[in-house]
């Protein structure tokens, strides 16, 4: 793809000229370690103190724990607080860990869960301040400017997502387009209409958006559009890639959740393609092992737990996001020096037991990106109606790898079986499905469907 044509910002990026690449906040992003972490030092103690004093739940925790605001004097010592996790979002629904009266917050956005207990978060002006803030640096780091036209395509009802983007990228200076998610074809519509400059979506649906344009003789080549943004759920490098090749523009992810803020946290670069920066100065993080909860050598595999440094309408200490990731703090090529954290591919509570045998999903993914002839949605489907765990992944096929052939189809299902059980070190069935055979969504894609009696 030539990027060179859409942008400065790109074009800079295609020349590897990345310390021409717009930073938001240079004395934050591209500061010492020393003095990044002496920021987080400073922030997490006023966190502490703000959050025993103001929230019973975590003083309850801490005092039964023997510790105090005061014992907190180094970054260490963040492993003297107790988790946090969704259990306990859901166990003070609604305001029970509020901080703030309930007249200054001044949002409020919830994320339902599988037991139908929804968990709220609440936003006072310091806090949609500090959000902003992310957003801000986290799209110019993805090559947005203020002239942008920015076509958001998420939901703009208690989902996270669409409001905080929308506000960082209001207060950048870019046009904001609320299309809200669906109705695909108007959405192809008003990037033409309005010259749309940027998409926000999810991956899934922005492929979902290139393949219906394509069907209407769309050329995406022509179009306006220059960047994605996506976020909501994990995008694969090759799935990336394709919407890259077909719709001529550059994508980056971004990572967030609504139990610490919502979107940004970290944001992808344009000098490093697998890695996002952590916004250091408003969120601690930590990589431990997910069984023993102890920390991980640094750059090694582990379940992200962050820390919000500043947040008070809700302030949350040590959060199970239960993602898996690593954290480096070498300097990157774009000139900023805040730690960056793989891309999540894998959720510690994601993982599926199949036989005695630890399957992720990512994997799945993985063996499927390097099958030419297959489309990048799937579906895994585990039963055990015979009375053991069976696992049928459903592969859909792009119109060149059909043949009328049932012995070519056949071989070709067994390759793609041999290949999971390659990586995967269990037997699963695959089934073929027609091009445009697995559902698509405007949200979060689905890949997953346990049906195990248990």
């Amino acid at each position: 793809m030539d990027i060179t044509k859409k942008g400065a910002a790109l074009k800079a990026a295609a020349a590897g000229r990345f310390d021409e690449l717009p930073i938001h906040n240079p004395s934050i992003e591209c500061a010492s370690r020393e003095r990044i972490r002496a920021i987080q030092l400073a922030r997490l103690i006023d966190q502490v103190e703000w959050t025993y004093g103001h929230v019973s739940w975590y003083r309850e925790r801490m005092d039964e724990m023997g510790v105090k605001p005061s014992d907190i004097k180094t970054l260490d010592d963040v492993r003297k607080l107790p988790f946090t996790d969704k259990a306990v979002l859901r166990d003070t629904f609604p305001y029970g860990l509020f901080a703030v009266p309930l007249d200054e917050v001044v949002e409020l956005h919830a994320s339902s869960g599988t037991t139908g207990k929804p968990i709220v978060v609440g936003y006072n002006k310091e806090d949609m301040d500090l959000w902003a803030d992310c957003i801000m640096r986290l799209v110019q780091m993805a090559g947005v400017v203020p002239s942008d036209r920015v076509q958001m395509a998420f939901g703009y009802g208690m989902f996270t997502g669409g409001f905080g983007l929308h506000y960082g990228l209001q207060r950048l200076g870019c046009m904001m387009i609320p299309a809200g998610s669906g109705n695909t074809e108007r959405q192809i519509q008003m990037i033409q209409d309005y010259g749309s400059t940027v998409f926000v979506s999810t991956p899934s649906y922005a492929l979902h958006v290139c393949e219906v344009g394509e069907k209407m003789g769309f050329d995406w080549e022509k179009s306006t559009l220059r960047v994605g943004l996506f976020g909501g759920e994990p995008c694969t490098p090759a799935l990336k890639a394709e919407i890259e090749r077909r719709m001529h523009i550059v994508c980056t992810d971004n990572y967030g959740l609504t139990e610490v803020m919502g979107p940004g946290v970290s944001g992808e670069c344009l000098a490093e393609r697998d890695m996002q920066h952590i916004a250091e100065d408003h969120f601690l993080w930590e990589v431990v092992d997910p069984e023993t909860d102890e920390p991980v050598a640094e750059g090694e595999m582990g379940e992200l737990i962050l820390t919000p440094l500043g947040k008070h309408a809700i302030p949350v200490l040590r959060y199970r996001t239960h993602d898996l990731t690593r954290v480096v703090t070498e300097p990157c090529a774009c000139g900023r020096t805040t730690a960056r954290m793989q891309k999540v591919r894998s959720r510690s509570d994601d993982m599926l037991i199949i036989r005695g045998t630890n399957v992720f999903p990512s994997q799945v993914e993985d063996v499927l990106s390097g099958i030419a002839g297959v489309t990048p949605h799937y579906r895994i489907v585990v039963d055990n109606e015979t009375g053991l765990d069976r696992m049928t992944v459903h592969v859909e096929l792009r119109p060149e790898a059909f043949s009328d052939s049932f012995e070519e189809m056949d071989a070709f299902r067994r390759h793609i079986e041999e290949k999971l059980k390659g990586v995967l070190l269990v037997g699963s069935k695959v089934k073929l499905v027609e091009p445009g055979g697995i559902e698509r969504s405007v949200g979060k894609m689905k890949h997953v469907e346990d049906r195990r009696v248990k």
